[in-house]
């Protein structure tokens, strides 16, 4: 048994040796000093030796057991020792290598056309109104002086909820206006941003999905000429001190008189080139005064307050402002394109 006990312990103390890695070492471990090992079953046949034998063989095991675990715990410690020395070589910094430079993201051209817009309105005295995407039909259509049978509230233009029914997604901002009229008394000085959503095929000028600003305007004697006023030095704020506007007459349920304003283009002055199609004018945005009946519907007496209301689609401001020829490049996400603004 002790030339057995010899055996087990140089064959440890020359597997630990050649050693290589922390789950070879583990390996050695199991089969030496484990519950099955080799040393273990040594210690498990001592019943059968004398009384004198016993604890001279029980000695030499023990004295067997500490050599070999000493020697795992050092052999433990070197290989540890020298992975980490790998490792810290293979993650050695070379401190004279530059940096990698992070570039810095930008606001979308959509954002800063909207935070311009508002900025202009601001300045101007108007507050931020805000309202649900998900829309009742009554604030969409009926408060807006648009019947039920107006070819506006067509299925085929119209995102319903389970069919046509009482919620849909908001074809415009405007309900916000009636919210506001609702819930807050005259004087009403508010702009609307937001998106909306209609039922129209993806191509360079139209989106199911994109954004309007609406305003609104309520107080006792406004008038048309508060209107064109008010616009004039919005199209001023927005693509220059020397632009000049004018307005068409034009039909929308809920303002009567109705119009369509036009701005002298930026680009050009006036003069006529490829962003304004040799017009001189760029198409910005419908307005007129609100319709009493509207008014009257929310609850304001239409002899006593007047009003003026106007919405434009961003997408097609930004579009001029910045000579884009195609809706979906708002849409993408191109870094190529986006790096541009």
């Amino acid at each position: 048994m002790k030339d057995r006990l010899s055996q087990i312990r140089d064959l440890a103390v020359k597997r630990l040796s050649e050693a290589n890695d922390l789950k070879v070492l583990d390996e050695i471990r199991v089969e030496v000093l484990g519950k099955k090992g080799e040393l273990t079953q040594i210690l498990k046949g001592m019943g059968g030796l004398s009384k004198e034998e016993r604890p001279i063989i029980g000695q030499l095991a023990n004295e067997v057991r500490s050599e070999i675990e000493a020697m795992l715990e050092k052999t433990k410690k070197d290989l540890a020792r020298k992975a980490q020395e790998i490792r810290l070589k293979a993650e050695t910094i070379d401190v004279t290598m530059p940096g990698k430079v992070r570039e810095l993201g930008h606001k979308h051209p959509m954002t800063q056309v909207i935070d311009e817009i508002k900025n202009i309105f601001i300045g101007m005295g108007y507050e931020i109104a805000e309202g649900p995407e998900v829309e009742k039909a009554y604030y969409n259509f009926e408060a807006l002086n648009i019947p039920k049978e107006h070819p506006a509230r067509d299925e085929q233009d119209t995102f319903y909820i389970n069919g046509v029914g009482d919620f849909l997604l908001r074809t415009q901002t405007s309900p916000v206006q009636v919210r506001v009229m609702e819930n807050k008394k005259p004087p009403i000085r508010v702009i609307a941003p937001g998106r909306v959503y209609r039922s129209d095929e993806v191509d360079a000028t139209h989106s199911p999905i994109f954004h309007q600003l609406e305003g609104l305007v309520i107080d006792k004697g406004i008038t048309m000429g508060d209107l064109k006023g008010a616009l004039a030095e919005f199209a001023k704020g927005l693509f220059g001190e020397d632009t000049k506007v004018r307005f068409r007459p034009h039909h929308f349920p809920f303002t009567e008189p109705s119009a369509e304003m036009d701005a002298s283009c930026f680009a050009c002055g006036g003069k006529g080139c490829r962003v304004c199609k040799d017009s001189g004018w760029i198409e910005v945005l419908g307005c007129g005064m609100v319709h009493p009946k509207v008014l009257e519907m929310c609850g304001i007496d239409p002899k006593v307050y007047s009003g003026f209301a106007f919405g434009m689609g961003l997408e097609r401001v930004a579009m001029q402002k910045y000579a884009i020829s195609d809706l979906r490049l708002l849409f993408e996400n191109d870094s190529k394109f986006l790096k541009q603004f």
